[in-house]
């Protein structure tokens, strides 16, 4: 467990990008520790997000490898839905126990010995070891994405500024690269298999460099009102909290939907091939990517809710657009409204949990269970969905998801944030 922060005020780094501005020189030695976190939480997010696109793009390769549809593809990520589901819970007492750096490089190997696993399934095309690889690469990637959002919740605090919209940029512009890379792989006729062999190599030698840079792990302070701070689990009877959760929900849903399904659906409802299908999904990931690294200004111009509900309608007309659209530029068009819209209600919702620093942990403990639950487990329901009705019909469910996500959206509204303590008049 971390310490708020190093002393007892935090240095204000003013700019658009903290890592620019002039320090004191007496801060110098924790600015400069300070930046190299900051970068590399950066690079950790980015990494993430090309490991997890280097599957993603090239669904419809493993499918048509494995001789499945769509209901089969779904029971596999079924199998990585729940492998990620499970390792939620235990991610952050991980996390604590051997510290975030740690359990970021503990997460990438797992995901990288997964993705070995998965390549020999699709290799000896093997259901089951495909399946069992999914299993252990779901709870990888879970296991990773908890230490990295805890190690970048802690930058953020350090700097005092608002910075994790551009780390889920970088994860979504990491995501970009995997699909590229993908669809460039998928047109020269690179196999799966030797793709996630790649992929791998990369992986292992990154996951265990980069977390150097994190902030180091300290204590958690010994004082007498960490024992007055209520149970997380209190949240979880909070309305508001709850009704955050719904709105994370759809835009996790809508995220996740268009992770796993866009290139599969564009390959089957549109009659393409599969590097067109890697390119609809690269196109998803970089009108998303874009707008969580621009999208800051919009949410301070027009607060919260009108941001969500503008957000969110954007991914609906997308959506639908994709969905009945006859060719594959009007489809296009689609897919990128659906990536704009898509992009920012995650960290809204991430914000509005963490309004009240004091109870933040327990709100936003609860918000991810439920937004990385729609996340996993929604996509695997919309391939059965889609084995009945056709992917792209099926596709039409998440708009449902999407509609709960802007009915409720006056549950993230600004709060008037407390005032902070007192401080130590000795300081």
């Amino acid at each position: 467990m971390r310490s708020g922060c190093s002393g007892s005020a935090k240095p204000h780094r003013p700019g658009n990008f903290p890592w620019t501005a002039p320090v004191p020189q007496n801060e110098h030695v924790q600015t400069t520790s300070l930046d190299r976190a900051l970068l590399a939480v950066f690079a950790i997010f980015g990494l993430n997000g090309m490991i997890f696109a280097s599957w993603a793009a090239r669904i419809p390769a493993a499918a048509e490898a494995l001789g499945i549809g769509s209901a089969g593809v779904g029971v596999l990520l079924l199998f990585s839905a729940v492998g990620s589901v499970a390792s939620l819970p235990l991610a952050g007492a991980v996390a604590q126990r051997v510290g975030t750096a740690n359990a970021v490089r503990l997460g990438g190997l797992l995901a990288s010995f997964a993705a070995l696993v998965i390549a020999a399934g699709l290799a000896w095309t093997s259901i089951p070891l495909t399946a069992g690889g999914l299993l252990v690469f779901g709870a990888g990637i879970g296991l990773w994405d908890v230490a990295m959002n805890l190690e970048g919740t802690e930058v953020e605090h350090r700097l005092n500024r608002t910075v994790m919209p551009q780390f889920h940029a970088a994860f979504s512009g990491g995501a970009f690269v995997g699909a590229m890379i993908g669809a460039v792989l998928s047109a020269v006729g690179v196999s799966l298999p030797l793709h996630l062999i790649g992929i791998i190599v990369i992986a292992v030698v990154l996951v265990l460099l980069i977390p150097r840079a994190f902030l180091p792990d300290t204590p958690a302070p010994d004082h007498g009102e960490a024992a007055a701070k209520p149970s997380s689990f209190a949240a979880w009877k909070e309305g508001r909290t709850l009704l955050i959760g719904v709105v994370v929900l759809g835009a996790a849903l809508t995220e996740g939907a268009a992770n796993d399904w866009v290139a599969k659906a564009t390959v089957d409802g549109l009659s393409s091939s599969e590097t067109a299908g890697a390119v609809m999904f690269g196109v998803f990931v970089a009108a998303m990517t874009a707008t969580r690294w621009f999208g800051a200004r919009l949410i301070d111009r027009l607060g919260r809710v009108r941001a969500l509900r503008l957000c969110m309608s954007a991914s609906l007309v997308g959506l639908v657009l994709f969905v009945t659209a006859p060719s594959l530029w009007l489809a296009g068009i689609g897919v990128i409204l659906w990536g704009i819209g898509a992009a920012l209600g995650f960290p809204m919702g991430m914000s509005a949990a963490g309004d009240d620093p004091a109870l933040a942990a327990g709100r936003v403990s609860v918000v991810s269970t439920l937004g990385y639950t729609a996340f996993f487990v929604g996509p695997p329901v919309l391939g059965f969905l889609g084995e009945l009705w056709g992917l792209r019909n099926a596709l039409l469910m998440v708009g449902a998801a999407i509609l709960l996500s802007i009915i409720f959206a006056p549950a993230a509204a600004e709060r008037r944030k407390h005032p902070h303590p007192a401080k130590d008049p000795a300081a």
